[in-house]
């Protein structure tokens, strides 16, 4: 399922088309994608394709299209502090953008059937942490991950406030599916080929919105032991007790991060993306906005010389001029010089390319700079 927007050249791009396409409404979820590029969560040798509108898997490792993603993410009316259930979190690329808006005082919860995915996402959970500057632009709830089938959840079991089913789920469990949710709360799945919102607004009262058509893979049905009892998946506490460590390292990022703001926000820095919300272009996106420009060359009458201004041109999918500005170009006399002088061009702009500069991680080198024990640091750093 997916192939409904553009394909794009980098994670930027992607998104700047899912917003295009409406996929993608909000600020919020917005930003949790532009944090978490979708190519991390590629096998390295698929990675080119990480960029299109289409579902993949390889083994049991699976991704859904991004266009599903935004309509999950959009559905689910995320919040800080709220508690989220993720039934087939699959490579824990949903959970992790999830985490980043929950903040570090929600729950962030996964079930996934197979034991090698969850090692998979453990450790793309862990590459986003040490190596992403997005990171530290957010509060984060990691996520828990644990094995078995989303079918045999202890009856028992705690209700959350958002759940998601990330396989295509039938009529019949759709009652087990809606018990899994608090009062006020919100179930996104695939429900016979559709996309579904269902809202709790009562004990025994629902709201159902079909979103769009979807293709997923079904429910995979438990197995009966040989006693003929099904193996009972128990869910990682819904609230735990957070150790002073944790709490101190949460007000020591949180203090940290509100100065770097307040500096940022003297110096100008907020106006470059230097605040605490996620960066919405990256020196990928500057580039590729760089690349969009042309020089238009304006002869003016009597004066034998030649004005160069920098214009932005219509661009197609594939970042080409379009055909009506190529037109434009040839009436103006532009676009006649020699193959030096197109060559000069060139590297002029691969010399604009060179030189813009990677985004700081401010905060990320204000931890380093503290005056403190080595381990102390890395743990403010969440290592």
């Amino acid at each position: 399922m997916g192939g409904a927007v553009s394909a794009g050249e980098d994670n930027d791009e992607l998104i700047d088309n899912l917003k295009e396409a409406h996929y993608i409404r909000s600020e919020l979820v917005e930003q949790a994608f532009r944090a978490i590029d979708r190519a991390d969560y590629y096998l390295e040798e698929f990675r080119d394709n990480a960029y299109k509108d289409l579902a993949w898997r390889h083994g049991n490792i699976h991704l859904s299209a991004p266009c599903i993603y935004s309509e999950v993410m959009e559905a689910l009316d995320l919040q800080p502090g709220l508690s989220f259930l993720n039934l087939g979190s699959g490579t824990g690329y949903l959970s992790t953008m999830v985490g980043l808006i929950l903040g570090p005082f929600g729950v962030n919860h996964g079930v996934e059937l197979h034991a090698d995915v969850i090692e998979y996402a453990y450790q793309r959970l862990e590459f986003f942490i040490k190596t992403s500057d997005s990171f530290d632009k957010f509060e984060f709830c990691e996520p828990s991950f644990v094995v078995g089938n989303c079918l045999e959840i202890t009856p028992e079991s705690r209700q959350y406030d958002r759940v998601y089913c990330g396989a295509g789920v039938q009529k019949e469990h759709e009652d087990y599916m809606k018990n899994l949710l608090k009062v006020g709360g919100i179930l996104v799945l695939p429900l016979e080929e559709k996309l579904t919102k269902i809202t709790r607004t009562g004990y025994n009262t629902w709201e159902t919105k079909k979103i769009i058509a979807v293709s997923f893979a079904p429910l995979v049905l438990p197995k009966n032991k040989d006693n003929g009892k099904t193996k009972i998946v128990p869910l990682p506490a819904m609230f735990e007790v957070r150790t002073l460590q944790d709490l101190a390292r949460i007000s020591i990022r949180h203090t940290l991060k509100k100065t770097v703001g307040l500096q940022q926000g003297r110096g100008g820095g907020a106006a470059r993306g230097g605040g605490t919300g996620a960066p919405k272009s990256g020196p990928r996106f500057k580039r590729r906005r760089m690349h969009r420009r042309r020089m238009d060359s304006v002869l003016l009458a009597n004066k034998h010389m030649f004005l160069n201004r920098m214009l932005p041109g219509p661009m197609d999918s594939n970042n080409n001029c379009d055909a009506a500005e190529e037109e434009r170009a040839d009436e103006g006399g532009v676009g006649g010089g020699t193959a030096e002088e197109e060559e000069e061009e060139e590297e002029e702009r691969e010399g604009g390319e060179l030189r813009s500069e990677p985004t700081v991680n401010v905060l990320r080198e204000k931890i380093l700079g503290l005056p403190l024990p080595e381990p102390l640091k890395m743990y403010l750093l969440y290592y």
